[in-house]
């Protein structure tokens, strides 16, 4: 998400959301902190899209609750917004309008031209934003290898004009800063998925990004060519490809797209599947089909699966959980590692360098990716001769103003990660994610006892139940000596006036058992007392 403000008018550009770490247990997304927006709501004119990544419009819902604006976005990427506020019930009140590459946009005192670009998902664009400061240009996500589908290659015409303008700022994806050389092309993956398909006895399963309307493309022009049916698997894909075509965006014959109960009416070689699950999400329906609980589709000795993807970092063992269950089932399994069925859709070193010289920025900001690629991409920018005062290093948070005497970073708001719980949205926060962590790593115990409300002595337990932490039956002695600890606790405090004995109760037992614990069996678990008073 990235707020461009000048006097009283802001206009936000995207707003996306971030899947949750390791450490984030439990958490289902991520999405920014609103906290600058939601004081300055009023002055929010406009939220404009670049492209349909979840890491792009993810948090649009909860940016909506937010702020009352008008949505922009290419044709594509607003047919994936619907969808998504309304599951979310807010679809009724939004106002969503069509932007195009060969149209602008004034929203006083800025003026926005969309520039398409080439990105693993169509209907993209780049921003060239006129302010009264000087002219910006944002290049949101993007490539310039070619693209099978007419239209949608980046326009790199249109970046030269804006630097024969003279671009005050360039703004420049950075994800993929590190890879030297270009991306390869689409058509070339196209040639290895061709050849394996082609290759293929038995069924061929494709698993790729939902997305990937390019990639869908290509899979569906080869099964149509090698004489097989097309079976569309899973919500996500399903979705897609209805937008894309309903857009004439992605061209399929009718004759050759089957529905799940018919898979079994064909032969094995007469099949193809395009499903998801290319990242070993646990309920898509590759994992399914990989470990057998998918009701219609059972993985068979002879079937070829396609992972087009790349593995994302964190990912990687979901995914090769996958990949040894397909194997084990006697599938072939191809993947990035071993063939060229994947290109990414971000610029590589020698595409940056050129996104550089046609726009000649006086000042250039990295975007995108970690810290360590706007590291590697201000170094590219230097090394092409941007004298290292005009490079601004900005990470999350960090303002970047403009004035008549140049450019610079002039403080900082508040961009805090919010985490989001099922329908709990910020109420997880870092002491409910460790004790998350302490659960999953040491278990609990719970302790429960019932005393005397007179004597202080018990009238019920103590009983100790234990999850994740010992086998019961196994190891019994120590939760039964866990008990004598308790009594030997009960037996000094029970004369205590009534009215702190609880309160004391409970500390001791925290401290006590959990140096027993710790003594005994070398683990701190979750310890939670309940003690009535009858």
């Amino acid at each position: 998400m990235m707020v461009f403000e000048y006097g009283d008018t802001i206009v936000i550009v995207d707003s996306g959301l971030m899947f949750p770490e390791d450490y984030m247990l439990g958490v289902d997304y991520v999405i920014p902190g609103m906290e600058y927006i939601r004081r300055k709501k009023t002055n929010v004119a406009a939220i404009i899209l670049t492209h349909a990544h979840e890491d792009h419009i993810g948090a649009l819902p909860h940016l909506l609750r937010e702020v009352n604006a008008p949505v922009y976005g290419t044709p594509f990427t607003l047919g994936m917004l619907r969808h998504k506020l309304e599951e979310h019930d807010l679809l009724a009140n939004a106002e969503l309008n069509t932007i195009t590459p060969s149209k602008g946009l004034r929203i006083p005192p800025f003026e926005f031209e969309f520039i398409r670009v080439n990105h693993s998902v169509v209907d993209g664009v780049g921003l060239g934003i006129t302010t009264p400061a000087g002219l910006i240009v944002h290049t949101g996500d993007f490539k310039l290898s070619k693209t099978p589908i007419p239209g949608m290659a980046t326009d790199i015409q249109t970046f030269a004009r804006l630097g024969e303008q003279g671009v005050l700022a360039l703004l420049s994806d950075s994800t993929n800063v590190e890879k030297e050389g270009h991306t390869i092309s689409d058509e070339r993956v196209g040639e290895t998925l061709e050849k394996i398909i082609t290759k293929s006895r038995g069924r061929v399963i494709v698993a790729l990004f939902a997305s990937n309307i390019y990639r869908i493309q290509q899979v569906v022009n080869i099964a149509a060519s090698r004489g097989r049916k097309i079976l569309f698997n899973g919500r996500s894909i399903e979705l897609s490809v209805a937008i894309a075509v309903e857009l004439n965006m992605l061209k399929i014959p009718h004759d050759i797209v089957i529905d799940v109960e018919e898979i079994n009416h064909f032969n094995s070689e007469e099949v193809l599947i395009l499903t998801t699950g290319s990242q070993g999400e646990p309920m898509s329906a590759l994992t399914r089909m990989s470990i057998g609980t998918h009701k219609q589709i059972q993985v068979e000795p002879g079937d070829t699966v396609i992972l087009s993807s790349k593995f994302i970092p964190g990912n990687e063992k979901a995914i090769a959980k996958i990949v040894n269950n397909l194997f084990r089932k006697g599938a072939d399994v191809i993947y990035e590692k071993i063939s060229d069925i994947h290109v990414s859709g971000h610029a590589f070193r020698e595409e940056l360098k050129m996104m550089i010289g046609l726009t000649r920025p006086r000042y250039f900001i990295p975007i995108h990716g970690e810290y360590r690629h706007l590291i590697h991409h201000a170094q590219l920018a230097e090394e092409f001769g941007i004298s290292r005062d005009r490079v601004i290093l900005a990470e999350n948070g960090q303002i970047i103003e403009f004035d008549a005497s140049g450019g610079r970073i002039s403080g900082s708001v508040d961009t805090s990660r919010v985490l989001v719980d099922g329908k709990g949205i910020g109420d997880v926060g870092r002491s409910v994610l460790k004790e998350r962590r302490m659960l999953s790593e040491e278990g609990l115990v719970v302790v429960t006892l019932a005393l005397d409300e007179e004597t202080g002595f018990i009238v019920f337990g103590p009983e100790i139940t234990s999850k994740g932490f010992v086998f019961e039956h196994e190891t019994g002695h120590i939760i039964e000596d866990a008990k004598c600890v308790v009594l030997e606790i009960i037996e000094e405090i029970a004369l205590m006036d009534p009215a702190g004995r609880i309160d004391v109760l409970k500390r001791r037992l925290l401290r006590e058992l959990r140096e027993y614990f710790t003594f005994t069996i070398k683990r701190k678990p979750v310890i939670l007392p309940f003690i009535l008073e009858v």
